[in-house]
């Protein structure tokens, strides 16, 4: 990604005369960690192999922030719904004792993770163990003048046999085949931004629905998008307006998430201003709330009904758990040497444990919302690396199926 220079786009955002920057900006060398998101802030821009489990570089199991209230919730009822098809992944064999930060409980975990591994410009399959179990792209798995550009998120499709890899600073949106390994469906154009047909300015987090269409967000041009193979079907925003005003669904303020939820509807998350928006595939906006103490809100999506996770995309990042009102249940902010920098992406866990990819600090972890404590971690701290044990800026997280996200809602992805 060190190809990359520092992209800042600024707007005004109010009436007082504050102003908004969006910004992306790829790390080189990690001297300096520069954004690998779509980045806006107020006022300013925000500032070999691991052998087993004994790596210094990393510890789990360390005390994070304070919860604001015992966390009471029931896992969604999305995580046992019926009828989930088997995975598609040829995995690898499950040889030696895994690569997991010291402390790290493998039970933390109910199954394999995926994860995209930004600036390695790949894809794993992870157990709890710490063992590689998959990976792409593998040899030949690409054609004739096809690239994989820098995965920015990949979740897995409600059947489990194709992944969608979102490239956002490459502006691309790709669908893999699991089985065969290959990209079967290509969005956008390889580094190229445009608002024209077939041009996305930041891609996020683009999913795959089960009629076959996907839904992502396209953050610079304002908009959350639905793609058939041939192209846009249907789209809320518009990349003609400004990117700053919060008026779902007609305007969006730089949408970086659209997540399913169990009542069929999808959560938008608005990076300028602080904004989670409930919207249905029709338009109509059920509420719109303020994730409590959020700088920079990324990939909110559901807990349970009316309960909420977001990561904040900051240094140091936060993970918040809120309600529709705005009402903070819980807080995951840790300080000093074990603060998360950059968080992009939680997620919920059958057991309520909480995944998240910790970005600038090259690692996945999972955080006990129990003791508020990091229980399990693949990757060094602030250790970028290509090795077994490495990861370089992970950017986005999803678990093997059967409680893949999109699996666990498919029965309730309705188009309505």
């Amino acid at each position: 990604m060190c190809q990359y220079t520092a992209q800042v786009l600024c707007r005004p955002a109010n009436l007082s005369g504050v102003v908004f920057c969006g910004f992306r900006a790829m790390r080189s060398a990690r001297a300096v960690a520069g954004p690998a998101r779509a980045v806006a802030a107020v006022a300013a821009v925000v500032a070999a192999g691991l052998a087993g489990c004994t790596s210094p570089s990393s510890q789990a199991g360390h005390a994070g922030g304070a919860a604001s209230t015992p966390v009471r919730w029931s896992p969604s009822p999305s995580s046992s719904a019926p009828s989930r098809p088997a995975s598609a992944f040829r995995l690898l064999p499950a040889r030696g004792p895994g690569h997991l930060a010291p402390g790290s409980d493998p039970r933390a975990l109910p199954g394999d993770v995926l994860i995209a591994d930004e600036d390695n410009r790949r894809l794993l399959l992870v157990d709890p163990y710490g063992r590689i179990r998959w990976m792409f792209p593998g040899p030949g798995a690409l054609g004739r003048g096809q690239v994989f550009g820098h995965p920015d998120d990949a979740f897995i499709s409600p059947d489990g046999r194709s992944i969608v890899a979102t490239q956002e600073m490459d502006e691309t949106i790709s669908v893999i085949d699991i089985a065969t390994g290959r990209i079967t469906r290509r969005y956008g154009h390889p580094g190229v931004p445009g608002a024209g047909p077939g041009y996305f300015f930041h891609p996020d987090d683009a999913m795959l629905l089960p009629d076959g269409e996907v839904i992502g967000a396209d953050i610079l041009n304002c908009r959350i998008v639905l793609l058939s193979a041939r192209g846009i079907t249907r789209q809320f925003g518009s990349p003609s307006s400004a990117c700053v005003i919060h008026d779902p669904p007609r305007q969006f303020a730089q949408p970086n998430g659209a997540f399913p939820l169990t009542d069929g509807h999808f959560l938008i998350t608005e990076i300028l201003g602080d904004w989670v928006d409930e919207i249905s595939l029709t338009g109509h906006v059920s509420w719109s709330a303020h994730p409590p103490g959020v700088s920079y809100p990324s990939d909110a999506n559901e807990v349970s009904p009316g309960v909420y996770v977001v990561a904040d995309y900051s240094d140091p990042g936060q993970v918040v758990i809120f309600t529709r009102t705005g009402h903070l249940v819980w807080r995951f902010r840790p300080a000093g040497a074990a603060a998360l920098n950059h968080p992009s992406l939680a997620l919920p866990l059958p057991n309520g444990n909480i995944l998240v990819n910790d970005d600038y600090n090259d690692r996945v972890i999972v955080i006990s919302t129990k003791t508020n404590r990091i229980v399990w971690q693949y990757g060094h701290d602030g250790v970028p690396g290509r090795a077994v044990g490495y990861l370089d800026n992970p950017d986005g997280v999803d678990l093997a199926p059967p409680d893949s996200l999109l699996m666990t809602h498919a029965a309730m992805m309705r188009r309505s």
